[in-house]
C-alpha cells in the first residue's frame, strides 16, 4: 500500500479532475503489475496496472489508494475491471465519498466473491485525496496558501523590491508546491507588481498548472507575461459580475473568465473557489499577494499555510504579508496548528495546518 500511495503522489496536479490514485498488483509476493491515474485523468490506475498484469491478475491481490469507481464515464467501472480480472482480494486504503461511488464500488468486488479490505493506512491516503474530496464535500478546492516573509512579516520594501526575500533554496521548493497542485493563484496587485509567469521551472515538468488571477474590476496590464503565454499554459481569470467588455481583451487572448460574486467590494473568495471547482480543481496553492492572502484567511478557507521566513527585518514601511483583516480581539484571528518546521538553505519552513 506504501507503493500504491507514493505512485498517486506522483500524479498531484496533473490528475485533475480525477483523484491522483495509485495501484499496485501482487501475485505470489511478487509485484506484477503497477500505476498511477494518468495526466489529465484518464485513463485510472486499475486498468492500467491490470494491463500490465495480464493473466498474472488472476488470483492476485489489488492494493488501491482509493475505492475503485462504480460508474460509467469515459471507461468502464474499475471496480467492475477488477471483478473481470480475477483478482482475489483488493485492500483498498480509503473510501470514496463521491456519491456515484460512496461503498457501491465495494459492494461491486464483495457481490463477485473479492476478499475486500478497508482502511490500509487510511490517514495518509484520505491527506493525499483531502483536495479531491474538499471539492466532493465542500464545493471548493483544497487550498494551500504560501507566505514568503522577513523576520518582521513583510514582503517588499515600501518601494516594493521583493526580488530575492527567501533564498534559491526556498524558491525551487515553491516551485516544487506549485506542481503538486492543479493550480497557482494570485491577486492583481502581484500581477501588476511583478509580472509573474506563476509556471513550474527547471523541474522537468511537462503538464503546468493552471494559472489564476483573481481581480474584479480587470485592472490589470493587457500585454503581460500571463497573456503572452495563455495559449500555452491556461490562464483563468477570476472577474467581478460586472466586467462586461473588459474582459475582451483577455478572452482573446485565450484567457478563461470566471464570473465571481462581489462582496463589499471585493470578489468573494468562497465565489471563486467555488467556480474553480465547478471547472474541476482540487488543490489551489495561492502565492498572494496581502489583500488576497488576508480575504482567505477571514473566510476561513486556507487547509495548510506554508510560511517561509527569511533572517531579515525590512520595518514597518515596508508592505506587509497579510492586509488589514479589522481584528480587534485576539480570539477572532485565524488560528493554526505547527505540523512541521525545516530549514530550506538560509531560511525557515514553517507548515501549519487548519484547526
Amino acid at each position: 500500500m506504501a507503493l500504491a500511495l507514493s505512485l498517486g503522489r506522483r500524479g498531484m496536479g496533473r490528475v485533475w479532475p480525477n483523484p491522483a490514485v495509485g495501484c499496485v498488483i501482487v501475485k505470489d509476493g511478487i509485484i506484477v503489475g503497477r500505476a498511477r491515474t494518468a495526466d489529465g485523468g484518464r485513463p485510472h490506475a486499475e486498468p492500467q496496472a491490470l494491463e500490465q498484469a495480464g493473466e498474472r491478475a488472476r488470483g492476485a491481490t489489488a492494493y488501491v489508494s482509493l475505492e475503485p469507481c462504480a460508474h460509467y464515464g469515459q471507461t468502464p467501472p474499475c471496480a467492475k475491471t477488477l471483478v473481470e480480472a480475477g483478482v482475489a482480494r483488493v485492500v483498498i486504503a480509503c473510501t470514496d465519498p463521491d456519491p456515484r461511488v460512496a461503498g457501491q464500488g465495494i459492494k461491486i468486488l464483495q457481490d463477485a466473491g473479492i476478499e475486500v479490505l478497508v482502511g490500509v493506512r487510511e490517514a495518509e491516503a484520505q491527506r493525499d485525496h483531502a483536495g479531491f474530496f474538499s471539492r466532493i464535500g465542500v464545493k471548493r478546492p483544497w487550498v494551500t496558501l504560501k507566505l514568503a516573509c522577513t523576520l518582521d512579516g513583510r514582503i517588499a520594501t515600501a518601494t516594493g523590491e521583493s526580488k530575492w526575500i527567501t533564498g534559491p533554496e526556498a524558491r525551487r521548493l515553491v516551485h516544487a508546491q506549485r506542481a503538486k497542485h492543479d493550480a497557482v493563484m494570485v491577486g492583481a496587485g502581484t500581477v501588476r507588481a511583478d509580472d509573474p509567469s506563476l509556471t513550474v521551472r527547471d523541474m522537468g515538468v511537462t503538464r503546468q498548472p493552471v494559472r489564476v488571477v483573481v481581480s474584479r474590476r480587470l485592472d490589470l496590464p493587457a500585454d503581460c507575461i500571463l497573456t503572452r503565454t495563455a495559449n500555452e499554459v491556461p490562464v483563468w481569470l477570476c472577474h467581478g459580475e460586472d466586467a462586461g467588455n473588459r474582459l475582451n481583451p483577455w478572452a482573446e487572448a485565450g484567457v478563461v473568465g470566471i464570473s465571481c460574486k462581489v462582496e463589499q467590494g471585493q470578489i468573494s473568495v468562497v465565489s471563486a473557489l467555488e467556480g474553480l471547482a465547478e471547472k474541476g480543481l482540487t488543490r489551489v496553492f495561492c502565492e498572494g499577494g496581502g489583500t488576497l492572502a488576508a480575504s482567505l484567511l477571514l473566510n476561513d478557507v486556507v487547509d495548510e499555510l506554508i510560511v517561509f521566513s527569511a533572517g531579515m527585518g525590512i520595518g514597518a514601511e515596508g508592505m506587509p504579508a497579510l492586509a488589514a483583516m479589522g481584528i480587534d480581539a485576539l480570539s477572532e484571528a485565524p488560528r493554526f496548528n505547527l505540523t512541521e518546521v525545516t530549514q530550506v538553505g538560509r531560511d525557515i519552513c514553517s507548515r501549519w495546518s487548519r484547526r
